[in-house]
Formats: structure tokens, sequence, C-alpha cells
């Protein structure tokens, strides 16, 4: 069995909190949308350490208090973060996850490509803790986990998937790939060994928090640990036009 997530030397991770807020992709009354560095958890674990969390003060901008989590993304992976600006815009938040009405698309680079193009993962998912560590793991008894997926482009042993998770259980998107037998790259704990990084990104959400307006649609570029292999199977940073929903295949 793999071990746990790594608790790496925190006084490794560099400082992410003293330039939170040159990493805002979003702002307005109720919320903040956060292009969120990998590697460094969003919340202090049981041990303390290091984390995302302890920066919020910065994104006040001139609120009384600073802004708190709408959900969570893992240690290692970047992307879209969602922050409320205060309680009632985080119970409003909160309901709009819960009833799956926030649309989340994820990019991950895994190794080999999948038997389809394109398909729907339904595979619950349960906790498992053992000496070793906890992972998660396929169980029928599990609770309901879903996402969809389609190959963007595949070359040289990789592929670079678009997923858009349904449900929002720990490790989702990680264990799914795992079960389509194409881990994600750098991910110690479901099969994706390399010496990269986590090879997964939160690349948009799209947000229906005003009802009579548009959903709005928040876009993160893609981090500097991904870039090489994006360009390789084929991603233009210059032509590449997503917004959440659709965009041109790449060329």
């Amino acid at each position: 069995m793999a071990p746990g997530p790594r608790r790496g030397d925190e006084r490794s991770i560099p400082h992410f909190t003293t330039n939170l807020p040159d990493r805002v992709l979003y702002r307005d009354g109720l919320m903040l949308v956060i292009d969120k560095p990998a590697g460094i958890p969003v919340h202090a674990g049981p041990r303390g350490g290091a984390n995302l969390e302890a920066g919020f003060d910065a994104l006040r901008f001139g609120l009384p208090h600073p802004p708190a989590l709408a959900h969570r993304l893992d240690r290692d992976t970047s992307g879209c973060l969602v922050l409320g600006r205060h309680p009632k815009a985080l119970r409003r938040l909160g309901k709009l996850f819960a009833e799956g009405r926030i649309e989340k698309v994820y990019w991950a680079i895994v190794a080999g490509a999948p038997a389809e193009p394109e398909g729907t993962i339904d595979a619950p998912l349960k906790k498992e803790t053992r000496r070793t560590g906890w992972r998660m793991e396929i169980d029928p008894a599990g609770q309901r986990a879903v996402t969809e997926y389609r190959v963007l482009a595949s070359a040289q042993g990789q592929s670079w998937l678009e997923l858009h998770p349904k449900t929002g259980r720990t490790h989702q998107i990680r264990v799914h790939c795992a079960s389509l037998g194409c881990p994600v790259v750098g991910d110690p704990i479901y099969g994706g060994l390399g010496s990269e990084p986590l090879q997964l990104h939160s690349r948009a959400i799209s947000i229906p928090l005003y009802p009579a307006r548009a959903a709005i649609a928040v876009t993160a570029p893609p981090p500097a640990a991904m870039l090489a292999a994006l360009l390789r199977l084929g991603y233009d940073p210059t032509g590449y036009n997503f917004a959440g929903e659709t965009g041109e295949r790449p060329r």
C-alpha cells in the first residue's frame, strides 16, 4: 500500500502567502478566486506548518475580516480556488457547491492513454487508513463519485486530459484517473511515479453566484511545472481559448 499524503520538510516550502494579492483571478463583494500554487496546503494540518490560509489577511481588500475557504484543493494541486469574503457569502457558496451547481474543470497529464477518448467514471470512493498511511479507494460502500473526462492529446506515452468532476470527493480525480490505467504523472500515492511534481491543475470554474446574471467563469493559467508537458502535447498558450466549458482543440 502506498503511503498517505506526503509531508515534506515545511522549511523548504516557499512563502507563497507574501504574493497572494498578485494571484487573484477574480474579485467582487462576495468572493475571490485565486490561483493556488502547487506545493502548499490550503490550511494547517494537525502538525501545523506553512499553509495558504495563513496569508488570507492580505486579501481583505478593505473588509474588516479576511476571506475564508469555500472549498479545498490538494496540497500539490494548482489553480482556481474559491474564497468567500464574509459568512453570508460562504453560506451561499457552500450551498452551490453542495448542490453540484458549480462547474469545475481540471487538466491533468497522465501516464498512457485511456481506452476510450472520452467517458464517465462512476466509481464510489472510501477512505482506507492503515499503519502505513491513508488513501482513497474505489469501494461500492463508499460515497458516490463521478468524473467526466476527454482526451485532448496523446504523445510519447502520456495524455492530456480535461476532467469535469461532478462530485467533490477527496483525491477523486487522482483515483479515477488511476482506475483508467492512467495515473496522474507525479502522483506517488496512486501509481503516477516520476520526478515531476503532481501534474494536476484546476483549470477553470464557473459559479452561478448571482441568480439574475450569467455564471462567473474564471480560468487559471497552467503552472510552470506543467507547461513543458502541455507544450509537448500541443498546447498553444497564445491560441488556446478556454473559458470553463469548451475551447478549440490543441493544434
